[in-house]
């Protein structure tokens, strides 16, 4: 891929034009200008020690950019986290690789942290002369020690933190708290530059760079070598699974939604949210597709996870913090701007305090797949998992906020109701293979009547159509359409080729389009949720609507589509959460777990299917 220029709008590069960095305790953004401006200390939901991204005056990043830098392009080394941006400058050009460093010898299949905290930096200039800017400014104030040639941080953030800055350059620390300096660099001579940051006391860096990326790179392809595909978009599949276990937590087996926090779904808009937590609903659409493709463990981690969170807890949460606990209240934070001005920046997410019926089919799915592969329950926890049920039962008829997390009055959501009948459905299913008591004739009764209402009061026979909520005949209007009705066939309830889904897959297609395949997720006119302002076209809508073409036979059709969804990732291969169908830029937080599920399960669903069709098979 040839050098692209930069460019930037109110001051900030696209979205698309950064990469993910990560050792399985945080991550880091690296943008196509050679700045870092996004990194949380020490773990993935901790206070940002850079936000640029949020503000470019004043929330910092860590900069190794040359001066006059005119083209740039990004790639990962194969199989790896690994990021190499190369920048052309005036005279030359310049060649970095950025990784947070791994333990020699670390194995990234283990439940256990590799990395070292320590994010590295190595600029090489690969050709002619490079006059290179380096710039730390973190985003709260700090207290800069000089110490032997490196800096010692403290950050009133993270006081307990100890944080370490060394380059292999002169650098001084200006007034304004900064450390700077500007270095040339003459063909084949290189800069170092490393944060570390623990508990402990570091020292600068004793070992080779270079090493230190080899031994990283090692972990990575050890890891990757595990992966099990080979269909449409190899490539691609291969990437997204490597961007999950970049968001994946290593100690716990919590997998993020998203890297970042409130990079907005409209452009000025007020739809900014902290997605650096873990949603239940993620979990079965993501361990479905880690086990599709081989990461079995990743899978039962965060399966086994999840269910110590319903054991200890006993009772239902919606999102998790990483530590399975459930967020902080959502705030403001008023000191940053936003991307491009487009606040407010939020931390902490109200969402986990909101009533989404949901989740009762999404725990007991989650742990009917870990049955499913084998995994045991213990008494205490099937007693859990019976309340469960029993409160899906009280509670489906319940208005509740839904699946896209509204911030207006309730509705009986059609997705809502369908999970609660998947929880007495999955529950059943757990109780049989495993021999565990229960009262089957009760149960089924139940999922039978939650199911006979759902298929009468969801459908609108006039315009031949499931709906997005329930409304008995005769009693009024039925609602608009939204996305995650193409979820139905999906988690069970009906046939992908029932000739009702079949009508409301064509529905969704025309009412929800947003051009060139992309599907809003809802239409906010006729399905109001509270908030100002709309939002791009959801990603995750469109690979589902590739499962229910695959599910309906039409392959041909849902192979084209996935090639076109596919083409919209960067050239790192990460998506975000939704597109602006006008520009085909990115929307929401970056990279979205769930579009990089919706390109796993999608291939592989494709590539079965086209495998049955040619008479083979496919892995």
């Amino acid at each position: 891929m040839p050098l692209r220029p930069i460019v930037r709008t109110d001051g900030y590069l696209p979205i698309e034009d950064h990469g993910l960095i990560g050792d399985g305790l945080t991550c880091a953004l690296v943008a196509r200008d050679g700045a870092i401006p996004w990194l949380c200390l020490p773990n993935f939901d901790s206070r940002p020690f850079l936000a640029g991204i949020l503000d470019a005056e004043r929330g910092g990043s860590l900069d190794v950019i040359p001066v006059g830098l005119q083209g740039s392009r990004q790639r990962y080394l194969p199989d790896t986290g690994i990021l190499v941006t190369e920048m052309q400058g005036p005279d030359g050009r310049l060649e970095l690789t950025d990784c947070l460093t791994l333990r020699s010898g670390a194995d990234l299949s283990e439940p256990v942290p590799s990395g070292r905290g320590e994010l590295l930096r190595l600029a090489r200039a690969v050709g002619g002369t490079v006059e290179v800017d380096v710039l730390l400014t973190p985003m709260d104030g700090v207290l800069v020690r000089s110490e032997l040639g490196a800096w010692r941080i403290h950050w009133a953030a993270q006081p307990s933190l100890e944080i370490l800055f060394s380059a292999s350059h002169p650098l001084t620390v200006a007034g304004d708290g900064s450390i700077r300096g500007r270095v040339t660099l003459r063909e084949g001579e290189q800069l170092t530059v490393a944060l570390q940051w623990s508990g402990q006391t570091h020292t600068r860096i004793r070992t080779e760079p270079e090493r230190l990326i080899e031994q990283t790179a090692a972990a990575w392809r050890s890891w990757a070598d595990r992966l099990q595909y080979t269909g449409p978009q190899t490539d691609l599949v291969r990437r997204s699974a490597l961007t999950l276990k970049l968001l994946d937590h290593a100690p716990t087996g919590a997998i993020m939604a998203a890297a970042t926090s409130s990079l907005p779904e409209e452009i000025g808009g007020v739809r900014n949210w902290d997605y650096r937590y873990t949603w239940v609903r993620d979990a079965a659409f993501s361990s479905y597709a880690l086990r599709r493709i081989g990461m079995q463990d990743e899978s039962d981690a965060f399966l086994a996870w999840t269910l110590r969170n319903i054991e200890r807890d006993d009772r239902a949460s919606i999102v998790y913090t990483l530590d399975g606990k459930r967020p902080g209240m959502e705030w403001q934070d008023l000191a940053l701007s936003g991307y491009r001005g487009s606040g407010p920046v939020r931390w902490g997410n109200g969402a986990a305090r909101q009533v989404q019926n949901d989740v009762y089919g999404e725990l007991l799915d989650v742990a009917y797949q870990w049955v499913r592969a084998g995994g045991a329950l213990d008494e205490p926890l099937w007693g859990a998992l019976q309340e469960l049920t029993e409160q899906a039962i009280g509670q489906w008829s319940t208005p509740d906020n839904g699946i896209w997390e509204i911030r207006d009055a309730g509705r009986p959501f059609t997705y809502s109701v369908a999970m609660c009948h998947v929880a007495v459905d999955r529950a059943l299913r757990i109780g049989e293979i495993c021999g565990l008591p229960h009262p089957r004739q009760r149960w089924r009764h139940e999922a039978d009547r939650i199911s006979a209402t759902l298929l009468e009061s969801s459908w609108d026979p006039d315009r031949g159509t499931f709906t997005e909520h329930l409304t008995p005949p005769g009693q009024g209007d039925r609602g608009g359409l939204d996305g995650s009705l193409l979820t139905l066939p999906l988690r069970g309830v009906v046939r992908a080729d029932d000739p009702r889904m079949v009508a409301t897959t064509e529905a969704v297609r025309r009412y929800l389009d947003a051009g060139d395949g992309l599907l809003y997720r809802y239409l906010h006119t006729e399905s109001p949720d509270g908030l100002a302002g709309g939002e791009g076209a959801f990603l995750l809508c469109s690979f589902w609507l590739v499962d229910n073409l695959v599910g309906q036979g039409r392959l041909e059709e849902a192979h084209g589509l996935y090639e076109s969804l596919c083409g919209r990732a960067n050239e790192l291969g990460l998506l975000a959460e939704e597109i602006d169908p006008a520009t085909g830029t990115f929307l929401g937080n970056f990279p979205q777990a769930f579009s990089h599920v919706g390109v796993i399960s999608s291939g592989w669903n494709l590539t079965r299917a086209e495998a049955a069709a040619a008479g083979g098979t496919a892995r």
